[in-house]
C-alpha cells in the first residue's frame, strides 16, 4: 500500500450537519460536526437549560462553555443581547452556524474561555453554565459568572450527575450563599443561584490562582534528558503534570536538525518545545482547537527560548492545511465527553498526511488499544512500532512521494 491514496477518504470530517431538536414544544436547528461535544446525539442537560431558564424581555444573557448554542438561540428570542462563549474553536464554529440556521442575528459567540474575551465592563442579567468535567474549570466560570452578573441577577447551571452537576450546585450555593434545583430529568440537572451581594465570601473552597487570566501553571519537567519549563492552564490536557504517553513520544519521536515540525493538538506545548531544541532553527508550528491550550503552549515556547514558531487555535489542522511539514508528532484525543469516539484522531491522521512534505514522518501516541495501524497503513509508507509499551505505543511512517 503506498502513500498516493487519497488522504480524506472516509468520513467528511469538516461536513457541518443539521438536525432537529425540541425545546418546549418549538423545533430548533442544531448544527454540529465531529469534535463537537454531543455530536450525533441530544445533550439532555442544554435542552434542559434552554426550557427551564426564565428570561426576561431586554435581558443581558452571558452562555459560557456554550457548547453547540442551543441555549443561546432560544434565550434570543427575548433576550435583548445575547453573548456566547467556547474555549473551543470547533463549538464556536458549531454555536455561530445554530444561531444563523435559526434566524439569530444579534448573538454573539466569542472565542475564549469564561468571560475573557468580553469587555471587562460587562454586566448581565442571566449567566447559564453548561459545566465542564473538571473542578477548577467549573470554577473559573462559576467565579466569572458572580464577577459580571448584577445585584439580583440569576447564575443557571446544567450538567450530567456523572459530570459533577451535584458539585456543581453545591460550589454555586456557598459562593451565592442561596441555590436550589430547578429540575432533574435522565440523570442531568439545571440549578439556579441568585447574586445577592457584591463579593464572593472568603471560603478556602473557592479560591485559586487560577482563577485569574494570566496565571499560569509553571512546571520543570525532564524530557530526552533535559529539564524543560512547561507552562498550561486548567482543563488543557494533563495540565497539572506531564503524562505518560507524551513523555514516551518525546523520547522516541526522531527530528533532525533543521527541521519543520507541527505539534498537532499541541497541548501545553511540551512536544512543540521538545521538537524546537532538535531542530534548532528550523519552523516549529504548535495547533490546537482549545484556545487555552494555545495560550499555554506559546508560554511554553517563550520559556523555552524558541524563537522561530508559532501557536495557532485550529481545528487539527484546519489553519494550515496550505503549509508543509517535515515532520508531523501527535497525541491525539480521543474521548469526547466521557465517550471513545476515533473519528477525531482519525482526522488527526488525514491531516497529518494531508501537511507533509514528501518523504515527511509522521510519529503518534496512543493506547496501545487503539487501532489507528490500519488507517496510517492506507496513506502511509514504512509504518513501525517505535515502542510497544504495557500502556502505550509510538507509531511512525513516511509518506510517500506519490
Amino acid at each position: 500500500m503506498t502513500g498516493s491514496r487519497a488522504a480524506h477518504s472516509g468520513p467528511e470530517y469538516r461536513e457541518w450537519r443539521h438536525t432537529q431538536v425540541s425545546v418546549a414544544g418549538t423545533s430548533y436547528t442544531l448544527v454540529s460536526k465531529p469534535g463537537v461535544f454531543a455530536h450525533g446525539t441530544e445533550d439532555p442537560a442544554a435542552v434542559l437549560l434552554a426550557e427551564r431558564v426564565k428570561i426576561a424581555e431586554g435581558d443581558v444573557v452571558v452562555h459560557l462553555n456554550c457548547r453547540n448554542g442551543l441555549f443561546g438561540t432560544v434565550a434570543a428570542r427575548v433576550a435583548a443581547r445575547v453573548v456566547l462563549t467556547d474555549r473551543n474553536i470547533v463549538a464556536v464554529g458549531a454555536a455561530k452556524r445554530t444561531l444563523a440556521a435559526n434566524g439569530v442575528t444579534l448573538g454573539e459567540v466569542l472565542l475564549g474561555h469564561g468571560t475573557f474575551p468580553l469587555p471587562p465592563d460587562t454586566q448581565a442579567d442571566v449567566v447559564a453554565i453548561r459545566i465542564p468535567q473538571e473542578k477548577l474549570s467549573l470554577l473559573q466560570l462559576l467565579t466569572d459568572a458572580f464577577r459580571i452578573l448584577k445585584v439580583g441577577g440569576r447564575c443557571y447551571l446544567a450538567g450530567a450527575n456523572n459530570e459533577g452537576a451535584k458539585t456543581a450546585a453545591g460550589m454555586a450555593e456557598r459562593m451565592f450563599g442561596n441555590g436550589g434545583v430547578l429540575a432533574v430529568q435522565s440523570g442531568h440537572r439545571v440549578v439556579m443561584a441568585t447574586k445577592q451581594r457584591e463579593a464572593i465570601p472568603g471560603d478556602a473552597s473557592l479560591a485559586s490562582p487560577y482563577l485569574e487570566p494570566g496565571t499560569f501553571n509553571d512546571f520543570q519537567a525532564t524530557l530526552r534528558g533535559r529539564s524543560y519549563a512547561l507552562s498550561t492552564r486548567p482543563g488543557v490536557f494533563s495540565w497539572d503534570h506531564l503524562d505518560e504517553a507524551t513523555t514516551i513520544l518525546a523520547d522516541t519521536m526522531e527530528i533532525n536538525a533543521g527541521e519543520s515540525v507541527l505539534d498537532l493538538g499541541c497541548g501545553g506545548g511540551a512536544l512543540g518545545v521538545v521538537a524546537g531544541a532538535l531542530s534548532g532553527q528550523g519552523r516549529i508550528c504548535m495547533v490546537d482547537a482549545d484556545v487555552e491550550a494555545v495560550r499555554s503552549a506559546t508560554r511554553t515556547a517563550e520559556l523555552g527560548g524558541l524563537i522561530n514558531f508559532s501557536a495557532l487555535t485550529s481545528d487539527i489542522a484546519g489553519e494550515v492545511l496550505d503549509q508543509r511539514f517535515e515532520a508531523v508528532v501527535t497525541n491525539p484525543p480521543f474521548h469526547v465527553g466521557k465517550a471513545t469516539d476515533l473519528t477525531v484522531p482519525a482526522q488527526f491522521i488525514r491531516d497529518a498526511y494531508d501537511v507533509l512534505a514528501p518523504n515527511g514522518r509522521l510519529y503518534l501516541v496512543a493506547n496501545r488499544t487503539l487501532p489507528y495501524e490500519r488507517q496510517i497503513f492506507q496513506l502511509f509508507d514504512n509504518i513501525a512500532t517505535m515502542h510497544d509499551g504495557r500502556r502505550f505505543k509510538v507509531l511512525s511512517a513516511t509518506k510517500g512521494t506519490r
